[in-house]
């Protein structure tokens, strides 16, 4: 039966948890420890894989505390802030202008600097004083963010773009389908497209105006008459030195090592301040962190459990011979991995080597293969507990404790995107 597998049980389990306010650490920790017991392992079994496969995003989570740290330093000096007050001016008293600022500085995060949700925490807390002013529901802020982090990587094959469509690549090669990097460019517009409706849709929806308490959030005194001077650019250089580092070398935390270097050596942190900096970019960005380490030592659980196989074996026999059918049960598969692992770059390998095969024996094209594959990985990313593109807004966006991350960020990202991308995009696979 497919409720008793432990994918399936610690998905139920992770989703309750955050339902009734437990923190999406602890959530993903017993979330884990269950997939693991309920899949036959004993106890210490699953703590030496959960824990043996938090390496699997060590990477990752080193970038966001080192990113973090830039991120601090940013907003020390009043950097964050004198970019914030350009933002600020530019809106005037348009809501929706707001969005299509945040949705450009996503992309742009994604693809050309690649900082990915680095500048969330910079950017955000200063801004929360204007959506106040205008009454914002946040909600809009979250859908925006949803689709600014996750579209371009999925269609655009720049920056992390490239990460994930080159992952498509190599993991359906190993899957028995030669496919090339083109094939993917001229496939995933779609789920893209998919998702600027989603868009659309989530703007009108939380458009209506929300009452916030003012609580810490306003411009500091210092900063109210603040000018750009040369330690803001020498802040904002680092950023360029980061990124050019980064393309260089492949190598994200290289690239913000190598950027906070430069603010040390050129003073605008002092010598002394060191420690600051990296306590504060601990506190803007360790607890993302930590999540990102725990959900790659989930996603080990539930792989070397066989708890993954046996779920998709069990999908196989009532997959039939129809396509709708088989597109809409791995889509729901893709989901399920993806809301508990937080992360659609590591769901790909997963289930390409599975659906790659089944997809071929049931006659999908290539670029039906590729749009399966991708919204499959994608679709729970937009809205699981555990994802940078839910954690990063709610960095931002709940400094002030009045923006919760499963209510306000969770639940209308996986609305406005994965419900759209699980009904279109599975009726789509079946045409093309």
């Amino acid at each position: 039966m497919i409720f008793t597998n432990g994918v399936v049980l610690s998905v139920i389990i992770l989703a309750a948890l955050c339902l009734i306010n437990v923190p999406v650490f602890f959530a993903l920790m017993i979330s884990a420890i269950s997939a693991g017991l309920f899949s036959g392992l004993n106890l210490g079994e699953t703590m030496s894989l959960l824990i043996g496969g938090m390496g699997n995003n060590a990477e990752t989570a080193l970038s966001y505390i080192l990113l973090g740290s830039l991120a601090y330093a940013m907003e020390e000096t009043g950097a964050a802030a004198i970019m914030a007050k350009k933002i600020g001016s530019l809106v005037k008293n348009n809501k929706i202008v707001l969005c299509l600022i945040i949705v450009i500085i996503g992309i742009l995060a994604e693809t050309v600097i690649p900082i990915h949700i680095a500048f969330i925490p910079i950017l955000i807390p200063p801004l929360l004083a204007v959506m106040n002013r205008l009454k914002m529901n946040r909600k809009m802020l979250s859908v925006s963010f949803g689709f600014g982090l996750k579209a371009p990587y999925l269609a655009i094959p720049l920056g992390y773009g490239a990460i994930f469509q080159g992952l498509i690549v190599k993991s359906f090669k190993s899957s028995g389908l030669n496919i090339t990097e083109l094939d993917v460019v001229k496939t995933n517009w779609i789920p893209a497209l998919i998702m600027a409706g989603g868009l659309a849709l989530g703007l009108i929806i939380f458009s209506g105006d929300r009452e916030y308490k003012s609580l810490n959030i306003e411009e500091k005194e210092e900063f109210k008459d603040l000018k750009l001077e040369k330690k803001h650019i020498l802040v904002f250089f680092s950023g360029i030195i980061t990124v050019a580092v980064q393309i260089l070398t492949k190598s994200l935390p290289l690239g913000a090592l190598v950027g906070l270097i430069f603010i040390v050596l050129t003073k605008v942190v002092a010598w002394d301040n060191m420690q600051k900096m990296l306590d504060g970019g601990i506190k803007m960005m360790g607890f993302i962190a930590f999540v990102m380490l725990v959900a790659a030592g989930y996603a080990n659980v539930v792989i070397e459990s066989g708890a993954v196989n046996q779920l998709v074996g069990v999908a196989t026999n009532v997959l039939g011979g129809s396509k709708l059918i088989a597109s809409y049960v791995m889509i729901l598969l893709g989901l399920l991995i993806t809301l508990g692992i937080g992360t659609s770059f590591g769901t790909v390998p997963i289930i390409s080597a599975i659906y790659v095969p089944i997809a071929m024996n049931l006659g999908y094209s290539p670029m039906a293969t590729i749009l399966l594959v991708t919204i499959a990985a994608a679709c729970g990313d937009a809205g699981s507990p555990a994802s940078d593109t839910t954690l990063g807004p709610t960095s931002g966006l709940n400094v002030d404790g009045q923006h919760d991350h499963i209510r306000d960020t969770c639940i209308p990202q996986f609305l406005c995107f994965g419900v759209p991308l699980i009904v279109v995009g599975g009726f789509i696979t079946t045409l093309i």
